[in-house]
């Protein structure tokens, strides 16, 4: 399989040492009250997994404006393969929304005119018929709106639900809504924002040039290529990093819009994990591996100890060979009274495991 082929070429990417060139991102700028549209640049329709808003600073409600742009962009799916995408502003997954428990949301969607089929946006935070679906069924080149109130905490999914609705998500239009709790969340060093989705080609995997969707296989529930972030090994090129020390939290969410998640990051253990992102429940602790089901969020943290590249998977394995990897690039000095390969060969002691 080419995706397998690449993937052990690859091999040194994931056993390498890490050097400072590997810095972490910078950590995310303070939330903005308005979520604007951005459109992506041609051929490149992934979301950065650091591109999301940081915590909320205040505690009273406010009125939040959020800005979706329906867009359909052709973009680069894996090495030598194009799709055509439907996107909420450009990229996949749209982009991430936060506001607080208690807040007014306005949310304002507005279809390209050159679109070349209605769209939507069905949050599930909303209370409210649809979601606000059909408040917002688009024609192209036409912008619908809603105002909802943000009851109840919690990380929500929202997608296009324009029939058929599952042809919408599988092209990319779905993303994740965080409401925040009255008191907020836990600081941590580094959030991440990761969505898992399928895609489902007329061409079989590992096809060169344009490829075509094909809805017998939507039916089906036979994806060719599984995705982290829109396109395959999409967070291998645009990696997740921390230091030594550092705490991180990922914010996943699951697209879909059929395939359950047994979400995983090898050789680490998630400290807290909220199954079903109820974040005001008590989080369970000391968790290998989280079920995400399609239409279904997490919100998992842990301390990152040791240094290396630790690999973001879902746990049926075999989708590792259709484009669904990641990697989470740990700097830092070496702790070998916690981990310490015997193999001269491995000084980093990132191998694969697992």
């Amino acid at each position: 399989m080419k995706s397998l082929a690449l993937f052990l070429a690859g091999a040194a990417l994931f056993a390498a040492p890490v050097f400072a060139a590997d810095a972490p991102a910078a950590p995310a700028a303070p939330a903005a009250h308005a979520h604007s549209a951005t459109p992506a640049a041609v051929g490149d329709v992934i979301r950065d997994p650091s591109d999301l808003p940081g915590p909320l600073a205040r505690r009273g409600p406010e009125t939040v404006k959020v800005n979706l742009d329906t867009i359909e962009v052709t973009g680069q799916l894996d090495d030598g393969s194009t799709y055509h995408y439907w996107t909420f502003n450009g990229k996949v997954p749209g982009p991430f929304v936060r506001v607080r428990v208690g807040d007014t949301v306005e949310v304002q969607l507005k279809n390209a005119a050159d679109s070349a089929m209605m769209h939507n946006v069905d949050f599930h935070a909303v209370t409210g018929p649809g979601g606000g679906a059909a408040a917002t069924m688009a024609e192209p080149g036409v912008s619908k709106g809603f105002t909802f109130k943000a009851l109840q905490p919690g990380l929500y999914v929202y997608h296009c639900a324009t029939p058929m609705v599952a042809q919408h998500i599988a092209n990319g239009m779905y993303g994740l809504i965080l409401v925040e709790p009255e008191q907020g969340l836990s600081r941590v060093d580094h959030e991440y924002y990761v969505m898992q989705g399928e895609i489902y080609t007329e061409q079989a995997h590992g096809t060169e040039g344009e490829l075509t969707e094909s809805l017998d296989k939507l039916l089906a529930e036979t994806p060719e290529y599984y995705v982290f972030n829109g396109a395959a090994d999409a967070l291998v090129k645009k990696p997740l990093k921390a230091k030594t020390g550092e705490t991180v939290r990922i914010f996943f969410g699951v697209g879909g819009p059929n395939k359950t998640s047994s979400f995983h990051v090898i050789g680490e253990i998630f400290d807290k994990a909220y199954p079903l992102a109820s974040i005001t429940s008590a989080p369970m602790t000391d968790v290998q591996t989280i079920t995400v089901p399609p239409g279904g969020a997490a919100m998992t943290e842990f301390k990152v100890d040791v240094p290396g590249r630790f690999v973001l998977v879902d746990h049926a394995l075999s989708r590792m060979e259709r484009g669904l990897k990641g990697l989470l690039v740990v700097d830092g000095a070496a702790q070998p009274e916690i981990f310490k390969s015997h193999q001269t060969d491995d000084p980093s002691g990132a191998s694969m495991g697992h």
